[in-house]
C-alpha cells in the first residue's frame, strides 16, 4: 500500500527593504534580519530605495516592512517617506538615526512612519520594532476581516431599516433586495406588526424610483364612500363640497410608489376599478370625462390570507393575481424567535439614546420571558 507524503510548506518570507548610506550597517541588518526570517532588499539611499520601491509595486511584490536611515546623501529619509508616503500605504516603514530628536521622531511618525530607532541600537531593539509592526499588521487584517464579516451580516440579515437574524428572514430580505430592483408590483403578506409597511418602504427607497414620491395608504382607514375620489382624485363640482380639483394617491405618487396598506379591506366596487388602473395604467376623477395616464409602482400589503379572501368571494381571482406578481411573506415573530434579543438590543440602543439612558443589557431572565410564544 502505497503511503501518501505529506509535503511541509516553508513559511512565508515577508520582504524587507534596508535603506541607510553606511555599508556596514546595511550588511549587518541584511545578515541578522535574513537569519530572523526576512526576504531583504538593501538601498544606499533614498533615491534607490525609491526605484526599489516602484519596482516591487510593478511587480505586485511590495515590501511588508521598510527601515530607512535619516540622514543620508542624495534623498534623506524624510524626503524619502515624504515621496513613498501615498504609495505604500500597506508597508510599515521604521525610520533609524544617530541624530534624532524627540521632535524628530514626532515629525517622522506624522508623515507615516510606524516607529523609531535611535542608533546605536542593539539587535534585539530591530527585532522587537519589528514584531511589534507585525502584530499591528496582523490585528489590522484581523478588523479587516471582522468588517468584511460584519458587512456580509449586514447584508444578509438587514434590509432597509429592518434587521433580524434568523434564516427565514435573511430569505425575506434576500427575496426583497431582489424585489427592489425591478419595478413589478409586489404583495407583502404577513400578520399586524410583522414589518410590511417596513419592507414596503425598503423596497422603494432601494429601488430606481427612490427620487420620487412614496405614497402609503392605509385601506382600512379610510371610509368606503370617500375611497374613490381619494384613489383617483375628483374635478371640481363632481359632488356636493368639491370646490376645487384634487388629486388623489395615484396621481400625488407621480412616478414614485404607491402602497396600498391592508388592501384585502377593500370593498369589491373599488377592487374592480383599482384593477382597470393596474391593466389600463390610468385613471379618470371623478367627475372627469377623460383619462389619466400614469406610472407608479404599486406595493401592495395585508395581514389576510387573500386566498382564502378569493375561495371566499371576499376578494377578486383577477386583482389578487394582478397583484400577486411577486410575493413577499413575512413570518410572525413566534417563529423566529432567534430574532428577539436581536430585535431587543436593538430598541435598548434606541431607546437609550431617546431617552438619555445607558442600560448595557437586557437581563436573561427578560429576554427568557420574551421568548415564550
Amino acid at each position: 500500500m502505497n503511503e501518501k507524503k505529506t509535503v511541509k510548506t516553508k513559511p512565508f518570507k515577508k520582504k524587507l527593504l534596508v535603506i541607510d548610506d553606511e555599508k556596514n550597517m546595511r550588511h549587518m541588518l541584511s545578515a541578522m534580519l535574513a537569519r530572523s526570517g526576512y526576504m531583504v532588499d538593501t538601498a544606499p539611499d533614498g533615491q534607490a530605495g525609491l526605484q526599489k520601491v516602484n519596482n516591487s509595486i510593478q511587480k505586485l511584490k511590495p515590501y511588508a516592512f521598510i527601515l530607512c536611515d535619516l540622514k543620508m546623501p542624495n534623498m534623506s529619509g524624510m524626503e524619502f517617506l515624504d515621496s513613498v508616503r501615498d504609495k505604500i500605504k500597506e508597508t510599515t516603514v521604521i525610520m533609524m538615526s544617530a541624530y534624532g530628536t524627540i521632535d524628530t521622531a514626532i515629525k517622522a511618525m506624522q508623515q507615516g512612519a510606524y516607529d523609531y530607532i535611535s542608533k546605536p541600537f542593539n539587535i534585539d531593539e530591530v527585532l522587537l520594532a519589528l514584531k511589534k509592526a507585525e502584530e499591528r499588521e496582523n490585528l489590522k487584517h484581523e478588523n479587516f476581516k471582522l468588517k468584511e464579516r460584519l458587512r456580509k451580516i449586514e447584508d444578509s440579515y438587514s434590509f432597509g431599516s429592518m434587521i433580524a437574524g434568523s434564516a427565514k428572514m435573511e430569505s425575506v430580505f434576500r427575496l426583497a433586495k431582489k424585489a427592489s430592483e425591478y419595478d413589478s408590483t409586489v404583495l407583502i403578506q404577513g400578520e399586524s406588526g410583522t414589518g410590511k409597511e417596513l419592507i414596503a418602504k425598503a423596497l422603494h427607497f432601494n429601488g430606481i424610483r427612490t427620487k420620487k414620491a412614496f405614497v402609503p395608504v392605509n385601506c382600512g382607514g379610510i371610509p368606503d364612500n370617500l375611497l374613490e375620489s381619494e384613489f383617483f382624485g375628483y374635478k371640481k363640482g363632481a359632488f356636493t363640497g368639491a370646490d376645487r380639483d384634487k388629486k388623489g394617491f395615484f396621481e400625488e405618487a407621480g412616478m414614485g410608489s404607491i402602497f396600498l396598506d391592508e388592501i384585502g379591506e377593500l370593498s369589491l366596487n373599488l377592487q374592480v376599478k383599482l384593477l382597470r388602473t393596474l391593466q389600463e395604467n390610468e385613471i379618470r376623477p371623478l367627475g372627469d370625462s377623460q383619462t389619466r395616464k400614469i406610472d407608479v409602482r404599486v406595493i401592495a400589503a395585508t395581514s389576510k390570507k387573500l386566498e382564502y379572501e378569493v375561495k371566499k368571494g371576499a376578494f377578486r381571482e383577477d386583482l389578487f393575481y394582478r397583484l400577486n406578481v411577486l410575493p413577499i411573506n413575512i413570518p410572525p415573530l413566534r417563529d423566529r424567535i432567534e430574532d428577539i434579543p436581536i430585535l431587543s438590543n436593538h430598541f435598548l440602543e434606541k431607546f437609550n439614546k431617546k431617552f438619555n439612558k445607558n442600560i448595557s443589557e437586557i437581563s436573561p431572565g427578560a429576554l427568557s420571558i420574551l421568548s415564550i410564544c
